[in-house]
């Protein structure tokens, strides 16, 4: 394709000429088109921040396109990846353990998988900032998918552990990758889809319900105690383990036919490639009709970027560089240290619900009269009723009342208060009722919260704050399995530590300095 000629015109000039013709464009009609950037006024990189404004313009004047509807199904896989990968080593963890005699850590599994997230976490974060999006976003859900059929196969504890590990290092890019590579395409207009994208978290959970409910209940796949375990009378883990890696793979088939991912244009600019950022907003306006009048030597008149990378991009030098982005001013630091501790504090709260509730409901079994197939139906159907969750978030976050703040408010302090009414369940009814409105509301918050933390980090270190962002996530999760292990959790007492965690992380929401409701992500 052509790269259209720069036109000598002052850029002020232009942007105002540019401001008139675009009145007409799809993200006029939502009132987002006011050309104000989340970050522009904290004193950052003043090329970067010039010419940021010049993409969101060019952006906006696109609009959603096919290729917008493809990102979010494609993205949505790694969504449901990741919930399905933390889900399937916690069902699966018991039948394995008891096949293999019961020999080694009980939470092993739980510690393997969010060591893994947390390792990958941190890796496909630091890598998609310095090499771009495109690469661990195609590689990244191969090797989750490669590593869980092989797991499946696996003749002992610690091999399976070392699989489950690989299994969380693959699935830990992914939402990094998905929240920052949609983003970074999304019209203003449209930025609340971010927040809608984690349906596909529920669905992942869903999926894993649905699958454990299938192969964890008929007695022919499932022994019943340790001394008459074998691998032959006990295939429903590994059942488990295969279907969820043939699922995973055929996302990441999808993801290299169905749609080629042309790096972003806001990791271009970083790099300094303005004539590569306008000719991808060139091609995609082009390929789907739609109108694009921003060009190379637009963007070049705004000056050099100097912010956004070391002068060795494969060195430790690039990493402090992100790092220090992340804490360029007083406000984005604040920022920064308020979202990295809301994902730490849901990353003790919510494994301690979701991985140890099948454990929680066994205990409870004789009690509420559950059988085996009714835990796992209801377990099914908490996770099916989550997948509402991000759809209610979706409108909140962008009404006017709410915005991404109150809507995080509102998640965890209702999740909260489900949380303390668990503690009165007596009948399998209740256990069910509560169990769906706490999978539903805290997705509220969990969902709000994976959009949010992108829509403030600056671009150009984007990948890196998410990447520790869940990285303080998996820490807590590690941290969950070794409480689980020193305490009881057939108690309620996991259910009141995770009602006083969402009250803390619902005032955290509302301290947080930037709302990005009406603004466009920098």
């Amino acid at each position: 394709m052509e790269t259209l000629e720069s036109p000598k015109l002052d850029p002020a000039r232009k942007e105002m000429e540019l401001r008139e013709d675009r009145s007409d464009s799809p993200a006029a009609d939502s009132g987002c088109l006011n050309g104000e950037d989340i970050l522009a006024l904290q004193d950052l990189d003043p090329a970067m921040n010039r010419k940021m404004h010049l993409v969101n313009d060019a952006i906006d004047e696109i609009g959603w396109t096919p290729y917008h509807t493809k990102l979010f199904f494609l993205n949505g896989f790694g969504y449901a990846v990741d919930s399905l990968v933390l889900l399937t080593q916690s069902v699966i963890a018991g039948s394995a353990y008891r096949e293999f005699g019961k020999v080694g850590y009980e939470r092993a599994l739980t510690i393997a998988v969010y060591t893994g997230m947390l390792v990958g976490a941190l890796f496909w974060g630091v890598t998609a900032d310095a090499v771009g999006r495109r690469y661990a976003f195609n590689i990244s859900l191969f090797i989750c998918s490669m590593s869980a059929i092989i797991a499946g196969g696996m003749p002992n504890w610690a091999s399976l552990g070392f699989w489950i590990a690989c299994v969380g290092f693959g699935g830990g890019g992914n939402l990094i990758l998905d929240t920052t590579v949609f983003l970074e395409y999304l019209p203003s207009s449209k930025q609340w889809v971010l927040t809608l994208l984690a349906a596909w978290w529920g669905l992942g959970q869903a999926i894993t319900g649905f699958i454990a409910w299938g192969f964890l209940v008929p007695e022919r796949w499932n022994c019943a105690s340790v001394d008459s375990c074998t691998k032959d009378n006990n295939m429903g883990w590994r059942y488990v383990m295969f279907t969820s890696g043939a699922l995973v793979f055929i996302m990441s088939i999808l993801r290299v036919t169905i749609i080629r991912l042309m790096e972003t244009p806001k990791y271009l600019l970083g790099l300094g490639d303005d004539e590569k950022v306008a000719e991808t907003l060139q091609f995609l306006a082009a390929k789907y009709n739609r109108r694009c009048t921003l060009t190379a030597g637009m963007l070049d008149a705004c000056g050099v970027v100097t912010s956004a990378h070391s002068k060795d991009r494969f060195s430790l030098g690039e990493t402090l560089v992100h790092l220090r982005g992340l804490f360029a001013t007083p406000k984005i630091s604040l920022s920064t240290g308020l979202i990295w501790l809301s994902w730490a504090m849901v990353g003790l709260a919510y494994p301690l619900f979701y991985v140890f509730l099948p454990s929680y409901l066994a205990s409870r079994g004789a009690n509420l009269n559950v059988s085996t197939f009714d835990s796992w139906r209801n377990y099914a159907l908490t996770n099916v009723v989550s997948i509402f969750g991000p759809v209610l978030a979706g409108w909140m976050c962008n009404q006017p009342v709410f915005g991404r703040k109150f809507t995080m408010l509102t998640g965890a302090l209702m999740t909260a208060a489900f949380f303390f009414a668990y503690t009165s369940v007596r009948t399998g009814a209740q256990d069910v009722g509560f169990s769906c409105a706490i999978g539903f509301c805290l997705n509220i918050y969990y969902g709000t919260l994976y959009a949010y933390t992108p829509e403030v980090l600056p671009s150009a270190h984007r990948a890196t704050g998410n990447g520790v962002a869940v990285a303080c996530n998996r820490v807590m999760g590690i941290l969950s399995a070794v409480i689980a292990t020193v305490s009881d959790t057939s108690t309620s007492a996991p259910i009141y530590i995770c009602a006083a965690l969402l009250v803390a992380m619902g005032i955290v929401s509302v301290l947080f300095p930037f709302e990005p409701y009406g603004r466009r992500s920098s």
